[in-house]
């Protein structure tokens, strides 16, 4: 059993909506945090606390998203930081493609300094939305692999419903059948990848 000072024991305190334990996760985690979310942010027009907003934000976000029980897979530090790692990436990518968005719509700040000053079509390629063909291509791939795998029809569309952000419900009726017949395949889906 977890000790009440590991991460671990902080963790089921957390999903048991325990403040104390937040603080100390956070207190854990906060500058790595705001290291990674300043790596993904490289390269995009920021103010100095952004990466602190992103890892602020994914933070709050995983003690949401904990407390109400959204992370069944969450049990010890290795899924804790994948955990993280994932949020602040997203948050990352969002705060990206917003000031991307500002930026279309005409609300661009000062630049801050001179490195800062660099003409348009040098800015799309640093903060532009779409991924690169090799990425994509990548991507694409890779997905194929994944779903060639299940090598079962059903399993191939419960997993790509679910990546489409269906929630086991909705793949359920749309599959005229149970959630725990989802959830029972969601686990081989989830069994067969991690071996890949």
């Amino acid at each position: 059993m977890a000790s009440e000072g590991s991460i671990t024991g902080w963790i089921g305190q957390l999903k048991g909506g325990d403040p104390a334990a937040a603080q100390r996760l956070w207190e854990r985690y906060f500058h790595r945090l705001v290291g990674l979310a300043r790596k993904k942010l490289r390269g995009a027009r920021r103010q100095a606390a952004d990466e602190e907003d992103v890892a602020l934000s994914a933070f709050d976000s995983f003690c949401r998203g904990a407390e109400k029980g959204r992370f069944p897979q969450l049990e010890d530090r290795d899924n804790l930081w994948h955990l993280l790692v994932v949020l602040t990436a997203r948050k990352a990518w969002h705060h990206r493609r917003d000031e991307a968005r500002q930026k279309r719509a005409g609300v661009v700040p000062w630049p801050e300094s001179p490195s800062e000053n660099m003409d348009e079509s040098a800015m799309d390629q640093i903060v532009g939305q779409e991924p690169t063909p090799e990425f994509a291509a990548r991507v694409a791939e890779e997905y194929q692999l994944l779903l060639g795998r299940l090598a079962d029809r059903e399993m191939e569309t419960i997993a790509v419903l679910k990546m489409e952000g269906f929630t086991n419900q909705e793949i359920a009726a749309k599959l005229d059948c149970s959630s725990r017949t989802v959830e029972r395949k969601l686990r081989i889906i989830r069994g067969r990848w991690t071996q890949a």
